[in-house]
């Protein structure tokens, strides 16, 4: 198709996508959400993630192996089902899921910048700078693949050594310390918290479909695709592990939770001395605005698959253009409008619900329909689903105490969305029988 060039993205590049996406928002504001959960046990959270994760992946690198394209999950789901409601429903769960990510990690550009002013939490700059973050991703995103490739690999490469050396930095000063892990904390944690926060980490980690929706504009995608997913997930594994170490030994629980929004810098202080702050928030200024390219690429380009499958709406809203030009649009205003109106918590909350969702009907797919022809191991993927549905089933439950308000919001979404995808492809199959 024309939006879409295939070999314009290497094995360095695609990795650089998925981390960029995933070493973002993932860790600068979920990790102290993630704590508040899980309790002083929180580091070992990030690790069970990603083992999930890995279970979840599994399904993803078996289809990328047998169906490499650049539509990703959305073409995948056509497999699996067909071109129906199922695939249409699914399909944009995981484009929105991407999008609240989006809008997640622009107001956690925000949320850290104005550390180095000392502006009080709630401060209206804080979607002002996000939106203004999202502009920029915008602008970028309208070049070249390989200007993309080459600016996030670097930042990503950046980010990732300086994370790095925080987090050594941070236990080497704590002589790498495990008393304040496993010491008991003063605020109140249960088993069911623990899998929410789970949930949360999960979050942080499913920046590897990005690599998925590129599909076959990476080089020798058949190979490099699951190659790219497998060190992409690694990278984050061990990077949040060590982070969330690094940070639960230089504060304490009842520190990380009142600092939740901003964490790491809070952790910084004792690591860097007085430059603590600048450090911390020059790796989360590069760490955001990577996420924000790296997920924009991946989503315009999943989204403007779906609309030649005919699967989902589209207006051109007299724009010139390719129908990937205003896909990008479509998203960065869609992620504006998030940044605007919900705070971190609701924004990571629905992130999480929505994939979940998707998630688990991609693994059903996978089990029903396509286990055979992809040679899928049926075990793995069982084990997949029911990660998905531990977590999921304890998130929705632990949020429905603290903000039910989020997740009636989130389920009637997802129904919506259901319905809405349900008359549009009467609407097209109509059409159709119209023409013939």
């Amino acid at each position: 198709m024309e939006n879409y060039k295939e070999n314009s993205l290497t094995l360095r590049g695609a990795v650089g996508l998925g981390t960029g996406v995933m070493i973002s928002a993932g860790i600068f504001a979920l990790l102290g959400q993630v704590a508040e959960l899980a309790g002083n046990w929180f580091p070992l959270a990030f690790i069970i993630g990603g083992i999930v994760t890995g279970f979840s992946a599994y399904s993803y690198v078996k289809m990328s192996n047998v169906y490499p394209s650049a539509g990703g999950i959305g073409m995948y789901f056509v497999k699996a089902y067909g071109k129906g409601t199922i695939t249409g429903a699914a399909s944009l769960l995981m484009a929105f899921s991407m999008v609240i990510n989006q809008s997640l990690v622009a107001r956690t550009f925000g949320t850290y910048t104005l550390q180095l002013f000392n502006y009080e939490e709630g401060s209206y700059l804080i979607p002002v700078l996000g939106v203004a973050l999202l502009a920029v991703a915008f602008i970028i995103n309208i070049m070249s693949n390989k200007f993309i490739e080459s600016l996030t690999l670097i930042m990503s490469l950046i980010k990732i050594l300086g994370l790095a050396a925080f987090a050594i930095v941070g236990l080497w000063i704590s002589n790498f310390s495990v008393d304040s892990i496993t010491a008991g904390g003063s605020t109140e944690q249960t088993p069911v918290g623990y899998f929410a926060a789970i949930a949360l980490t999960i979050l942080a980690f499913k920046g590897f479909t990005t690599i998925t929706n590129s599909g076959s504009e990476i080089v020798k995608p058949h190979k490099n695709i699951t190659r790219a997913i497998v060190i992409s997930i690694l990278i984050c594994t061990v990077l949040y592990a060590l982070l969330a170490w690094a940070v639960a030994s230089n504060l304490s629980l009842e520190e990380i939770i009142k600092a939740k929004d901003y964490a790491l810098a809070e952790a910084a202080r004792p690591v860097f001395g007085h430059y603590a702050l600048w450090f911390t928030v020059a790796i989360a200024i590069i760490a955001t605005i990577t996420g924000i390219i790296a997920s924009i690429f991946a989503v315009s380009r999943m989204l403007a698959m779906l609309t030649d499958m005919h699967l989902i709406p589209h207006k051109h809203f007299g724009m010139p253009g390719s129908i990937q030009k205003h896909t990008l649009v479509y998203t960065v205003v869609l992620a504006m409008i998030l940044t605007i109106f919900f705070d971190l918590s609701r924004i990571a909350s629905m992130g999480a619900i929505f994939y979940l969702v998707m998630d688990i009907l991609f693994h059903w797919g996978i089990l029903k329909n396509l286990r055979k022809k992809i040679e899928a191991k049926p075990y793995i993927v069982i084990m997949a689903i029911i990660f998905d549905v531990i977590v999921l089933g304890a998130f929705i439950w632990e949020k429905s105490s603290s903000d039910l308000w989020v997740v009636l919001l989130s389920i009637a979404l997802i129904v919506l969305i259901f319905i809405g995808e349900k008359f549009f492809l009467k609407r097209v199959d109509t059409e159709e029988g119209e023409k013939e």
